[in-house]
């Protein structure tokens, strides 16, 4: 294939601004989905202060990456997985998750720079990668209803559900018609048409207060840490272990793309960066960062490999980082309208799992789908838990237990490489 400007190319003033435009409009909806479902959590509401830091952190990571790390075009964002590993432990405190953050990425880190990490890859063969992909989706359905219900207190849950019903159908016939880079930023788009229909249909959202500054950097950059319960903490490393293997595909899927040389060194690299720019998530108490696997389509459709196309767009998240107004209106963007967003970004990761699965034949007999199909129901199921059922676990294996997407992936990791090990070809 070929591209305008290859990876080490520095396109024109003009072509680099446009360029990184477009990143910019396929980076900010994942850190605003991701980021303000977890903004909401936050024990002080502080939905603006939160999402400038994570606006912050993420242009630091992508800047670190482009010239330290993998070298690569890759967008960045939230780590969708680490959300589950935040939900499913909300009782043990953020001090305690911030912690288990900045232990996850700096074991992370180490392991890609001493070059173990290729150790653990052999774990994740491409039916494990399979049902991880789709676990994550699966997992987070709790999350996506609980969005798309939500009325803010003024418009009723089924008023909300038909809209959200009407607008991912909307959504998802777009995605099937449009082409090119509007493809690409259709979540952009989504996110900005849908609150202007929202707002059309219910009323205006709430804004940012009138005193809310037009420039000013968030404050306590430093978050709190405790040391986390053994649960929290073997949680957090399972979701670390899915983190390391979406990071390893979106780099290899690039560096493939673009024919990168010394790929071994770029994969090293990026996942050090990615280790560290997690850890430092946990230090200032944001979700933690990971390279997307979407970065090919937008290549593909700008026809643009230059990893300098993407400092714009980093330089664009870090002068937004730096206005509480314009994050404040950011953040006022309804629930519903994030959590069809949202459902529409996982339905795309299942198609990635199925796909892969598909390419990889790993599931072509009935032992091998049942690999797949037993963690899939059975981390669903544990995701649906009533909150009284899982309140009644012992805190200490809580966040085991009790979280579907770890248990789906402990349960997969059992079936192929312990169960059906001996039937496999």
């Amino acid at each position: 294939m070929e591209f305008t400007y290859g990876i080490d190319d520095r396109p024109g003033p003009a072509s680099l601004l446009i360029f990184g435009l477009q990143w910019l409009a396929v980076s900010v909806p994942a850190i605003l989905i991701i980021g303000k479902v977890v903004a909401d959590l936050q024990p002080d509401g502080s939905v603006i202060p939160y999402l400038q830091k994570l606006f912050l952190l993420i242009a630091l990571v992508m800047l670190a990456q482009i010239y330290i790390g993998h070298k690569l075009p890759l967008v960045i964002g939230p780590a969708t997985v680490l959300l589950i590993g935040i939900l499913a432990s909300l009782d043990g405190g953020f001090a305690a998750i911030n912690a288990s953050l900045v232990i996850g990425g700096l074991l992370l880190a180490g392991l890609a720079a001493t070059g173990l990490f290729r150790y653990l890859k052999a774990l994740f063969t491409p039916r494990v990668i399979t049902v991880v992909l789709i676990l994550i989706a699966f997992t987070l359905a709790p999350t996506i209803l609980n969005l798309i219900t939500d009325g803010g207190g003024t418009v009723p849950s089924t008023h909300t559900f038909l809209f959200a019903l009407a607008f991912a159908l909307i959504l998802f016939l777009a995605n099937g018609f449009l082409k090119g880079i509007w493809k690409s930023t259709l979540a952009l788009w989504a996110i900005i048409l849908g609150t202007l229909a929202y707002v059309a249909l219910f009323g205006a959202v709430p804004l940012p207060p009138a005193d809310t500054a037009l420039l000013a950097l968030p404050g306590g950059l430093l978050a709190p840490l405790a040391v986390p319960d053994a649960g929290v903490l073997a949680a957090f490393l399972v979701c670390f272990l899915a983190l390391a293997v979406n990071d390893l595909g979106s780099i290899q899927s690039v560096g493939g793309l673009l024919s990168a040389d010394a790929m071994g060194e770029r994969v090293n690299r990026g996942v050090a960066v990615t280790g560290l720019g997690n850890a430092l998530a946990g230090l200032t108490g944001v979700i933690g960062p990971v390279n997307f696997s979407l970065s090919p389509g937008v290549i593909a459709a700008t026809g643009c490999a230059s990893r300098f196309a993407l400092v714009p767009a980093a330089v664009a998240l870090g002068l937004l980082a730096a206005s509480p107004l314009a994050i404040g209106y950011l953040g006022s963007i309804p629930g519903p309208v994030i959590g069809v967003v949202l459902a529409y970004v996982m339905a795309a990761q299942i198609a990635a799992g199925l796909m892969l699965g598909q390419e990889n034949r790993a599931f072509g007999t009935f032992d091998e789908g049942l690999i797949v199909g037993i963690p899939l129901l059975l981390g669903t199921v544990v995701a649906f838990l009533p909150a009284a059922i899982a309140a009644g676990f012992p805190a200490t294996i809580r966040p085991l237990v009790a979280n579907g997407f770890v248990v789906g992936v402990i349960t997969v990791l059992l079936l192929e490489h312990v169960v059906y090990r001996r039937t496999q070809t």
